[in-house]
């Protein structure tokens, strides 16, 4: 008698071992899969943020039609020497909008050819861009924009070169931590994915700096540079899509890091309890 007892609370205590070890791995699981969406998501926000011209758009009135003066202004917006306040200038002036990799403009589309100087609103219009070299991502910006008898701007220098280096630290981050929940997967094991939720944490930080450098910048530059009459400015889906993939990072961090670590304390845990 006393032997089937002993075996019936074995049995009863193995079972209910099990069963929360299988409510335990689902929990997990969840979470899991979860994260790894949400990292996926910020991921593909993050590189169309870096790959697209919109982090910062200009709405100006619409500019005569002559092709001299088009022509003119975009020789010195593509030119190697062209500085900051010339391509800023023409982006005021010609709808313009910057990426982090390149500055775009929209002008008149026959302005190698001879058009009527006669100021519409429905002529063929083309958007027209250049991209940043690494020399001008790198080059320093001055104290007052165009002339460089003017001493170097250190804050906004290094806010320009934290805005075009630390959203590629994020990127590279995150690819890095998807390698490692990728092994984790492998070895059928959540306990390295603390690895990856730190990884993602830094990606946020990184994806947070960069946004906050960028207002800054933008922001600096229009006090030195003000804006003309009749012209606007504004963040564009670019900017926004940064801004929305920092949070997400967060929240995959925040499950990465919780799931592995409560897996580890449980599993713990349920090992001496199974010994006792």
């Amino acid at each position: 008698m006393g032997g089937d007892r002993l075996e019936n609370k074995t049995s009863v205590s193995v079972a209910s071992w099990s069963s929360l070890n299988a409510r335990m791995d689902n929990r997990f699981a969840t979470a899991f899969v979860i994260a790894c969406v949400l990292s996926l998501i910020s991921t593909i926000y993050m590189a169309a943020s870096i790959g697209t011209d919109f982090w910062y758009e200009y709405r100006s009135p619409v500019q005569e039609n002559s092709s001299d003066l088009n022509k003119s202004i975009w020789d010195e917006f593509i030119s190697d020497e062209a500085d900051e306040k010339t391509y800023n200038d023409a982006l005021f002036r010609y709808n313009g909008t910057v990426g982090l990799w390149r500055r775009c403009i929209t002008i008149p589309k026959n302005m190698h050819w001879y058009s009527s100087p006669e100021r519409t609103e429905s002529f063929d219009v083309v958007t027209k861009c250049v991209s940043f070299t690494l020399t001008e991502q790198f080059m320093e910006k001055f104290v007052d924009p165009g002339n460089h008898n003017s001493g170097i701007d250190l804050l906004r220098t290094y806010l320009w070169r934290c805005q075009f280096l630390l959203p590629f630290v994020s990127l590279g981050l995150m690819c890095f931590g998807a390698l490692i929940g990728l092994c984790a997967c492998i070895c059928r094991s959540l306990y390295p994915t603390i690895a990856t939720g730190i990884l993602h944490l830094l990606a946020g930080l990184c994806t947070l700096g960069s946004v906050s450098c960028y207002v800054a910048g933008i922001e600096l530059l229009h006090q030195k540079l003000e804006l003309p009459d009749n012209v606007s400015g504004e963040f564009g889906w670019s900017f926004c899509l940064a801004c929305v993939s920092a949070p997400l990072q967060f929240m995959a961090s925040a499950l990465f890091i919780w799931a592995a670590h409560t897996n580890r304390k449980e599993y713990t845990l349920m090992k001496a309890y199974r010994v006792a």
